[in-house]
C-alpha cells in the first residue's frame, strides 16, 4: 500500500484524507501552518464538534499558532461518511446492529495516522504534540485515550462533552468500557494519563437539542458541567477501588458555556502562557459553538 503523505501550505489549508482502513469514508484535515513553524516545533490535533466544523475548530486556534509557533491540525469528520454520535464521537465501535466492530475499524487512531502522513511528507518529526476536543470532540478524544492510550501526546484535554464513557468494564460501550476485549490494565493505564476535563462553569443549559438526554447520559447529570464533576468523582472512586493513581484533572473555566472559540483560547493560553485568561479576554461567542 502506498503511504499517505500530507504536506499543508503556509497560511490556512484543507487537503483530503483517505484512511487506509476507511478508504470510502472521505476525511478533510484543515491546517494552520505558521511560515516560521519547522518539523521538531509543537503541535495541537484539534477535534472538533458535532457540526464537523474542523474549518471554524483550526480557525479558533489561529492567533494561538502565530504567537507560540503552533501547526494545527483539525482532522474533519463529515457527517456523511461519519453519520450521527455513532460515526464520530462513539468512533464506529457499534455497528448498526449492536455489535461491537473490529478494533481496526475504529476510528480513535485516525489522528494517529494523520500525523504519520506529516511525517511522510516532511512537515513533523518528533514534535510535542497535544490534542484537544470541544463537545463532541470532547467525547472523541476522551475515548480516544481509553481504547488507544495517550503516548502520542504529551497533553490531551476534553472540553465540554456532552457525557462521558466511565472508566469501568461493567458498563456496556459507549456508557463504559464493557465489550471492548479491554481490562483492568488498560483501565489502569488511563487512569495514569494525565487527562484534563476542561469545563466552562456556564455550560448548564439542560434544554439544549445538541445536549444527549438518554438515560446513561442524564444519570451523569442534568448538564455538561455537572457531568464533568461526575465523571471525575467517579473516576477517582473507581481509582481508589482498583488500587491505583488517577492523574486526572478537572479545570473550570469561568464565565464561559458550551463555547468552541472561547474554550480553544483558554486551552491555549493555559498551555503555553500557563494561565486561564478571564472571560473578558476570552469573549465568548453570543452563540453556541458546538
Amino acid at each position: 500500500m502506498t503511504t499517505t503523505t500530507l504536506n499543508p501550505a503556509v497560511g490556512r489549508s484543507a487537503l483530503p484524507f483517505i484512511d487506509r482502513q476507511h478508504p470510502e469514508r472521505p476525511l478533510e484535515v484543515n491546517f494552520y501552518r505558521p511560515a516560521r513553524h519547522q518539523p521538531n516545533d509543537p503541535v495541537i490535533v484539534v477535534q472538533h464538534g458535532m457540526l464537523r466544523n474542523g474549518d471554524d475548530y483550526r480557525d479558533f486556534w489561529i492567533d494561538a499558532a502565530e504567537k507560540h509557533n503552533l501547526l494545527i491540525v483539525a482532522p474533519t469528520f463529515p457527517d456523511e461518511p461519519f453519520p450521527k454520535a455513532e460515526g464520530y464521537n462513539n468512533g464506529l465501535v457499534v455497528s448498526a446492529e449492536g455489535q461491537i466492530v473490529p478494533r481496526d475499524q475504529w476510528l480513535y487512531a485516525v489522528p494517529e495516522r494523520v500525523l504519520a502522513a506529516l511525517r511522510a511528507g516532511g512537515v513533523i518529526d518528533s514534535p510535542v504534540i497535544r490534542i484537544f476536543g470541544h463537545s463532541a470532540g470532547g467525547q472523541f478524544v476522551h475515548r480516544m485515550l481509553a481504547t488507544e492510550g495517550g503516548a502520542l501526546y504529551a497533553a490531551a484535554m476534553a472540553s465540554n462533552p456532552g457525557w462521558y464513557t466511565l472508566p469501568t468494564l461493567e458498563r456496556r460501550f459507549p456508557e463504559g468500557l464493557g465489550g471492548l476485549d479491554l481490562d483492568r490494565d488498560a483501565l489502569a493505564r488511563w487512569f495514569a494519563y494525565p487527562m484534563i476535563i476542561f469545563a466552562g462553569d456556564r455550560d448548564i443549559i439542560t434544554d439544549d437539542p445538541n445536549l444527549p438526554a438518554q438515560p446513561e447520559a442524564l444519570a451523569q447529570g442534568p448538564h455538561r458541567y455537572g457531568r464533568a464533576y461526575f465523571m471525575l468523582e467517579f473516576a477517582q472512586a473507581e481509582a481508589a477501588r482498583l488500587g491505583v493513581a488517577c492523574n486526572w484533572k478537572l479545570m473550570t473555566v469561568a464565565g464561559v458555556g458550551h463555547d468552541g472559540a472561547a474554550m480553544s483560547r483558554a486551552a491555549a493560553a493555559y498551555w503555553f502562557e500557563g494561565r486561564i485568561p478571564p472571560v473578558e479576554e476570552l469573549k465568548p461567542l453570543d452563540a453556541i459553538v458546538a
